[in-house]
């Protein structure tokens, strides 16, 4: 994700019902939505911006960072009103740009689809506002309930659901396993079946402490997003802890019919979507603690 640290945002300016700018934050460090949205008006219709409409879909900033606070342009352009998605969680704005607008005369709405904004940067939001990273579990398991056996590797997963593994590990920062699973299967955890950027690796062990410790660690470091591919006992230990936000759980067509290791039990989960590959099933989980 290209703008990471910060959120993606979008930006559409509108008079009399008709777009007249639109943009986004394309990457971190290059001009935000409000900016690239009002820099797109045409010249023939700049002289409407003093009746126009700004929607955003985060706050606008109202501090200088690496580029000047968005919440002063739309009152330089004299823009009438503002409608704001949801309120930004970041500690240097977190109502301010609201509140900069509302002094300067232009009449802010707040809420408007905040839901759909907030799932768009939940990763951001949960990173400022839980301090610590936005949490992904993810495992495989057969049909029977197995996620590991005691005799041999199991292979659970077929081509395209391991390329559809390897593009969610290419959407998070970090990804982290059990001492057990780096020494006995020594997995690359990397992203070769997708394009983008290896995640950042951590071994979950006795040495790292218990499992808040090292997502405050994470945290200090800036992680934003984790993905969680251990075995049974590192995935319990973030589900019983409640440090989970989302689990993707593949079923595949594999039985044991045998002993087995029994994969994780997920509690106060809401079931969001389940997506079929052939044989292969997956369930995508919400921790319904999360708004």
């Amino acid at each position: 994700m290209s703008t990471a640290p910060n959120p993606m945002v979008g930006a559409v300016v509108v008079c009399d019902g008709r777009i007249i700018g639109e943009g986004y934050h394309v990457r971190c460090g290059e001009a935000h939505a409000e900016v690239n949205a009002l820099a797109s008006v045409c010249p023939d219709d700049v002289a409407l911006l003093p009746k126009s409409t700004i929607y955003v879909s985060l706050e606008p900033c109202s501090h200088y960072g690496k580029t000047p606070p968005c919440a002063d342009l739309i009152i330089r352009k004299g823009l009438r009103r503002c409608v704001v998605g949801t309120i930004d969680p970041f500690a240097q704005v977190q109502g301010r740009g609201i509140q900069k607008l509302r002094d300067a005369g232009v009449e802010v709405t707040v809420g408007v689809c905040e839901a759909e904004c907030r799932e768009l940067n939940k990763r951001f939001f949960t990173f400022h506002q839980q301090h610590r990273p936005f949490i992904t579990l993810k495992w495989a398991q057969t049909s029977d309930g197995f996620i590991g056996s005691p005799h041999e590797r199991l292979i659970i997963s077929n081509d395209f659901t391991q390329m559809l593994c390897h593009k969610r590990r290419a959407e998070h920062e970090a990804i982290l396993v059990g001492r057990r699973t780096w020494e006995l299967d020594q997995p690359r955890l990397d992203v070769r079946r997708w394009a983008g950027l290896n995640p950042r690796r951590y071994v979950l062990s006795h040495t790292t402490g218990d499992i808040p410790t090292l997502l405050q660690t994470m945290w200090r470091e800036g992680v934003q997003s984790l993905l969680v591919e251990g075995g049974c006992q590192t995935l319990q230990g973030f589900i019983d802890a409640g440090l989970w936000d989302e689990a993707f759980v593949e079923t595949g067509p594999l039985r044991l019919d045998a002993e087995g290791v029994p994969a994780p039990r997920l509690h106060h989960a809401t079931l969001r979507d389940t997506t079929l590959y052939g044989h292969h099933q997956i369930d995508e989980w919400r921790h319904c603690t999360v708004q």
